[in-house]
């Protein structure tokens, strides 16, 4: 086999389905009809082009999940707030919901 009878474009797709979409290489090779050392290959040799793109998906991935807890955190202390200004005395002290009956 020629390693001038796929495109860049075309070994690039294939790695994707691999990298990306989470085919196992077994498939892709199958339905593309491609040798799985031609993939892996292929893969290691596009991995490294695109290894910044990686590094700024996990990075964004890092910060979604932390923005996620962050939030969380947040609105539980809103709560927490919420719940001990419920009442209050006539000196400005607050008092908890379930003190106040």
């Amino acid at each position: 086999m020629s390693s001038n009878k796929f495109s860049e474009e075309f070994k690039r797709n294939a790695v994707a389905q691999i990298t990306e979409r989470g085919y196992p290489v077994r498939e892709v090779s199958e339905r593309l009809g491609v040798s799985p050392y031609s993939l892996y290959a292929w893969k290691k040799k596009f991995a490294k082009a695109s290894s910044g793109e990686a590094e700024k998906d996990t990075e964004i991935r890092r910060l979604k999940k932390e923005l996620a807890r962050v939030s969380e955190e947040r609105d539980i202390l809103k709560k927490g707030r919420h719940w001990c200004a419920i009442g209050s005395s006539d000196n400005g002290d607050a008092y908890f919901a379930r003190d106040a009956k």
